[in-house]
């Protein structure tokens, strides 16, 4: 193992020499990595209009990242536990970088389909990074870095779309595909020189390693009770937003600006991750996710007062809701990645596959029923559809003893 390596890199270094340069440089790389999925959205109608290409077809980018992202999530995490987890996230940052370039200098929409799909796939990178920060750490600080390294994934998901409105707005949308290319490479560069590599933690095969997600699955009920409650949060998580801008539009005559205005909610989320972090290594995992789902489920059970309130009262309302859900959904998401990463250590990148996967199922359920029930009962539909999901998820965590899970699989 060691031939294919620069003699100046060093091995994994035990929890106690993690540095807080390490750890930022991770959160960095999560946060660009993740960003490179949503940089297309705000840029739609620019790059329909310079491309010549009907909105139908300039809609399916987004569809074509998210595409990748979840076949990449597992397809390809799972090969760090079977892989120098280093090599991974160096090979995936050259190849981001390489199809956000290709996507900058794209000649027509069929070439950036192409290149967005790529960007998907290698864009789980940030997949292969927090099970890095959560190897590094030491087990007393895991929720901390984690919820460190999740801080900077957050705020990539969070600051991606402004960032590249303005920029597309003042100097085209290539510049941005290009620039975030550059931003890719520099952390290539700053990684290859600053992680340290991993020891494999199983030999088995490809074939063999997909299998055994099949494996874990069926042997850890911690798992599926934490893949199960993150999903039933994604659902209402995803129910809300993709029928928020309909709803601003029908009912308060609200344009697109007004519903990505209520997107910086997600700064709650990213205020809550190192919060969840430190209260899951003081209190345990298992509190936090409690207290996550039923602050998510008192926030969406709110939005029920709002036909009795005044108009700038329904959306004072609804902008606080959409931070207390925002808040506890991130909470319980970095409860569970402690949770789920102590429970097999050799096995963390197909873990975290498992888990994200079941989160990304439940968005895309969450984006079908929410258009189905603001199309049949109105807004409040959603509402309780989301407050459903919510009560469903804590009801999850509430079964179950993941503790004891946890202390059997460590012996």
């Amino acid at each position: 193992m060691s031939s294919i390596h620069a003699t100046h890199v060093a091995d994994a270094p035990t929890g106690a020499e993690l540095s807080r340069s390490l750890v930022l440089l991770l959160a960095a790389g999560a946060g660009l990595s993740v960003a490179s999925l949503y940089y297309s959205q705000p840029m739609l109608g620019v790059l329909g209009a310079e491309l010549h290409a009907d909105d139908r077809l300039v809609g399916l980018l987004p569809m074509a990242t998210q595409l990748g992202y979840a076949l990449g999530i597992l397809l390809l995490a799972p090969l760090g536990d079977r892989y120098d987890r280093r090599l991974i996230i160096l090979a995936k940052a050259a190849l981001l970088s390489l199809a956000l370039l290709v996507g900058g200098f794209a000649p027509g929409v069929g070439s950036l389909l192409g290149a967005s799909l790529a960007v998907g796939l290698t864009a789980t990178l940030a997949q292969d990074i927090v099970p890095a920060a959560a190897t590094l750490a030491p087990e007393s600080q895991r929720g901390k870095v984690v919820g460190t390294v999740m801080t900077g994934l957050l705020l990539g998901i969070l600051l991606s779309r402004v960032v590249s409105g303005l920029v597309a707005e003042h100097l085209g949308w290539r510049a941005v595909y290009i620039a975030a290319s550059a931003g890719i490479a520099m952390i290539g560069v700053v990684t290859w020189r600053g992680l340290p590599r991993f020891a494999p933690t199983t030999q088995l095969g490809y074939r063999a390693l997909m299998g055994s997600l099949v494996a874990l699955w069926r042997r850890y009920p911690a798992l599926r009770q934490a893949t199960l409650s993150q999903a039933l949060l994604s659902l209402g998580f995803s129910a809300f937003w993709s029928t928020l801008a309909v709803m601003l539009r029908e009912s308060f005559h609200l344009g697109s600006a007004a519903a990505g205005a209520f997107g910086l909610a997600g700064a709650a989320g990213a205020l809550a991750a190192p919060l969840a972090g430190r209260l899951s290594d003081r209190r345990g995992p298992e509190l936090v996710t409690r207290l996550g789902a039923g602050l998510t489920a008192v926030s969406f059970a709110s939005m029920g007062l709002s036909p009795l309130l005044p108009t700038p009262a329904q959306l004072g309302l609804l902008l606080v809701a959409a931070i207390g859900f925002d808040f506890g959904i991130q909470a319980s998401l970095i409860a569970h990645q402690t949770l789920v990463y102590g429970i097999e250590p050799g096995a963390r990148s197909r873990l975290n596959a498992l888990l994200v996967t079941g989160m990304f199922i439940g968005m895309a359920a969450g984006a079908a029923l929410g258009s189905v029930a603001l199309s049949q009962w109105g807004w409040m539909g959603v509402v309780a559809l989301s407050t459903a999901a919510s009560i469903a998820a804590l009801a999850a965590r509430m079964s179950g003893r993941t503790g004891t899970e946890r202390g059997a699989a460590r012996t």
